[in-house]
């Protein structure tokens, strides 16, 4: 039971027997300027559902004018709680530093970036060194497991994506190739740009997206969970425990599909040239043997083994650096694809430029 007496400027409301959320309680919102006193009484029972009711009654009143007196110890600690006012975060205004400090500040985060990088890469290389020793921690099963999700779980996404490249090569290629009458070289020029580099590139787009952003989230969800921690507690490391494994297994996976994602593209330039264009299916298959070298296919596998590390490093290391909330899982994941796919793209470049001041 609650009664509201008035005296003067003060309210008293008294509190008594069972106190519930079904308790009916009226204090009107216009006596918000006057103090008002909770005066506890012979009270038999309370509950949080009764606790509520009356901070809803009581919410316009401002907090300095209520005051407690004979409550139960519970009651009038959640009431207290219940009307503290959290504190408000004060924005920290940073001054502007000049313009050569700013400079040096940018320097100077770049080179830790770098160091960090550094760092993880070497770790990965030493635990490389320590499975040829084979003094490495990691379950073989695990291995296994991800060689599956990254290796034939990945066929058909890579056929199709391969296929359909294949096939618009070999459209814009007979276009205009038509000019002059040379549709029929449009098997060399498919099969040259496939087992040289679109296949390599074509496949690494795919694993990036794919098995780069599962390693990030994987490790990143682990990193929220707590569980690097306990590796680390346990005295295991934690890149042979999850980075090798999933480093051998895009190693081993990445030529395969390789393979794939080349026979896929010429067999797309094969259903344009055959289909569309006319030409006979022997003649293509003519200028297509006659237009595979060795050298171009092991560019090819080349490339798509430096893909498959940069994959496996950048997936590993965003998601062993994220952070322990949800949202840095999200940032780990988008972090590791588009910094896989602008690695790539800067590899691809650099290995070009080697090759063929090679003559390759």
């Amino acid at each position: 039971m609650v009664s509201v007496k008035t005296q003067g400027n003060n309210i008293i409301c008294t509190l008594e027997g069972v106190l519930s959320g079904t308790t009916p309680l009226d204090i009107p919102s216009v006596l918000r300027n006057k103090k008002i006193q909770l005066v506890g009484s012979n009270i038999e029972s309370w509950n949080t559902d009764f606790v509520v009711l009356l901070f809803n009654a009581l919410k316009h009143f401002p907090k300095d004018n209520i005051s407690y007196s004979q409550l139960p110890q519970g009651m009038e600690q959640l009431l207290r709680l219940a009307f503290q006012t959290p504190p408000q975060e004060k924005e920290i205004s940073r001054a502007k530093l000049p313009f050569l400090e700013r400079v040096g500040e940018v320097g100077i985060n770049f080179f830790h970036c770098v160091k960090k990088g550094c760092t993880f890469i070497r770790e990965c290389l030493v635990s490389w060194g320590r499975q040829l020793c084979g003094s490495a921690v990691y379950r073989s099963k695990d291995f296994w497991m991800i060689l599956a999700d990254c290796g034939p779980q990945s066929i058909l996404i890579v056929s199709l994506i391969s296929f359909m490249v294949g096939l618009i090569l070999a459209f814009v290629g007979a276009i205009q190739l038509k000019t002059f009458g040379a549709q029929i070289y449009v098997a060399s020029l498919v099969t040259i740009g496939m087992t040289r580099i679109m296949g390599a590139i074509m496949t690494g787009v795919i694993m990036a997206g794919r098995t780069g952003a599962s390693y990030a989230a994987t490790i990143g969800t682990m990193q929220v969970n707590e569980e690097l921690d306990a590796l680390q507690t346990m005295g295991i490391s934690r890149t042979d425990f999850l980075v090798l494994p999933r480093m051998n297994a895009l190693l081993l996976s990445m030529p395969i599909l390789i393979l794939l994602a080349d026979f896929m593209g010429i067999l797309g330039g094969c259903f344009v040239c055959v289909l569309f264009w006319d030409i006979p299916l022997s003649e293509y298959i003519k200028y297509t043997t006659n237009s595979f070298y060795l050298n171009n296919f092991l560019v090819g596998v080349f490339h798509g083994i430096v893909f498959g590390l940069i994959i496996a490093w950048c997936g590993c290391y965003f998601g062993v650096h994220c952070g322990r909330n949800a949202d840095s899982v999200g940032a780990a994941t988008t972090k590791a694809v588009v910094y896989s796919i602008v690695w790539m793209i800067v590899t691809t470049g650099i290995l070009t430029v080697i090759c063929q001041w090679l003559g390759v």
